[in-house]
């Protein structure tokens, strides 16, 4: 019988690896084809992988916690007898063990990660090496991105994540890799990586001297008095963290603010609720109404729509909208609605309902969370008037919406002015001046204003 190689499955746009989080099958196993064999874990989201075929599960190449390339081989499964399939692959164990001809295709398309191994405190002069180029090179700091990998092994060496930002980044655009870290740890206590500059409040950058002259290359750990109690960042924490200090290293993030009279839709949301809920199955929220009014106004700026890459701009065609939705462990996670501008009222309420359903149940896929060209972020719903959202990156602008509070408002009228109460919200808009100045920032985000206040009472859905 055939073995035949589990590979770690493509994951979507820009994911180029996923943590092994569980082993659902141990060596020895029999297994179906489409059985779940394990449980991985990306930036994104968790989710399993199938096996391809029926049979028996030999070994597994990667140990729960460690990270597998996409398109690595992370299991052998021996074939049962007529299970063999056009991806029938013979292989010696030593030949895989020894070299494994996709983790090197992988790893030539991205080299700032090497496969992983161990962690083995030690110093070594390969990683001595490393270090030492670092600093040869005038290369400081990284780009705020980390592996699960990188973030297991600081966790496991006391490095927070200030420490953690300091040490000099190899990979690709300065990415941190478990070589770097290797190579620092071999040396902490010695020498202290080179401090970054930090932000003056005048925007300046600035370095911070030490009274003998030199800069500081360290911060000293916080001490705290009385009681206290010390809580471990869970894994997605730890991801949110790096993903959300990473994009302000990249972005140069400004923040725009409107008010928005959004009486009209309260009225018209509270007339057609019960008639809608009854004839769709399914409630209307004011999530999809706001999406609805920000995927017509992105149409008439694309680049609202866009990302960054180096000097390019590029363009998004489809208008894909990420909806930032608090679970209940209190982590944050972006489904995605795909295509938000295709779909009519009914069509956003069900997929927006439908998704934030499964993300609370921890249901998601891979693919409900990729490919977003803009968020919304509803900080509203805990009554927060508003606030300044940092961007999801690759993308370049990010609309948070308030609570939505009855006030006061002077009424523009054909008779004159007058005051009357009125259902009001602040919406803010973070975007990256990069590409968007504050004149294009505050025409999309009056675009959407003007898309919400003149909202039709007698609209159909």
């Amino acid at each position: 019988m055939a073995l035949i190689e589990l590979k770690m499955p493509a994951l979507g746009e820009g994911i180029i690896e996923a943590t092994v989080l569980k082993w659902l099958k141990q060596p020895g196993d029999t297994v179906e084809e489409e059985e779940m064999v394990l449980e991985i874990a990306t930036d994104k989201v968790d989710s399993e992988v199938p096996s391809t075929v029926s049979g028996t599960l030999k070994e597994v190449l990667f140990q729960e916690n460690e990270v597998a390339p996409v398109g690595a081989t992370i299991a052998l499964i021996e074939a049962a007898q007529g299970a063999e399939t056009a991806q029938e692959v013979a292989v010696q164990k030593d030949a895989l063990i020894g070299k494994d001809t996709n983790c090197e295709e992988v790893a030539a398309k991205d080299p700032s990660e090497d496969p992983p191994v161990p962690y083995v405190p030690a110093a070594n002069a390969e990683n001595v090496a490393a270090a030492n180029e670092a600093q040869e090179n005038n290369q400081a700091g990284n780009n705020g991105f980390y592996s699960p990998l990188v973030m297991s092994i600081a966790a496991k060496e006391g490095i927070d994540l200030g420490e953690l930002s300091r040490i000099t980044g190899t990979g690709n655009e300065g990415r941190l890799t478990k070589k770097d870290l290797l190579a620092y740890l071999s040396t902490r206590g010695k020498q202290q990586p080179a401090s970054l500059p930090s932000k003056s409040d005048n925007g300046t950058t600035d370095t911070a001297p030490s009274m003998g002259g030199s800069v500081s290359g360290s911060m000293e750990a916080a001490s705290f008095s009385g009681e206290t109690q010390i809580v471990q960042m869970d894994r997605m924490r730890k991801l949110i963290a790096s993903h959300m200090k990473g994009s302000q290293n990249t972005s140069a993030t400004v923040t725009s603010f409107a008010e928005v009279d959004v009486t009209n839709m309260v009225k018209w949301r509270e007339r057609i609720k019960k008639d809608f809920e009854e004839r769709e199955k399914t409630k209307i929220t004011f999530t999809p109404l706001f999406i609805d009014c920000v995927a017509r106004t992105i149409k008439r700026f694309p680049f609202i729509n866009s990302s960054v890459n180096g000097e390019q701009i590029i363009l998004k065609k489809n208008i894909n909208i990420g909806m930032a939705t608090a679970l209940p462990s209190g982590n944050l996670i972006v489904p995605v609605i795909k295509n938000a501008d295709h779909l009519n009222l009914v069509g956003l309420s069900k997929v927006v309902n439908d998704l934030a359903t499964r993300a609370r149940n921890n249901q998601l896929k891979p693919t409900d969370t990729q490919e977003g060209t803009f968020t919304l972020t509803n900080v509203g719903t805990f009554g927060s008037l508003g606030g300044t959202p940092i961007i999801n990156q690759p993308q370049v602008a990010i609309l948070a919406i308030g609570t939505i509070k009855k006030r006061p408002v002077v009424i523009e009228t054909e008779m004159g002015d007058t005051i009357g109460i009125r259902h009001m919200m602040i919406l803010s808009l973070s975007y990256d001046h990069r590409i968007i100045d504050g004149a294009m920032g505050s025409m999309f985000l009056d675009g959407v204003v003007k898309e919400i206040e003149n909202w039709d009472l007698n609209k159909k859905y």
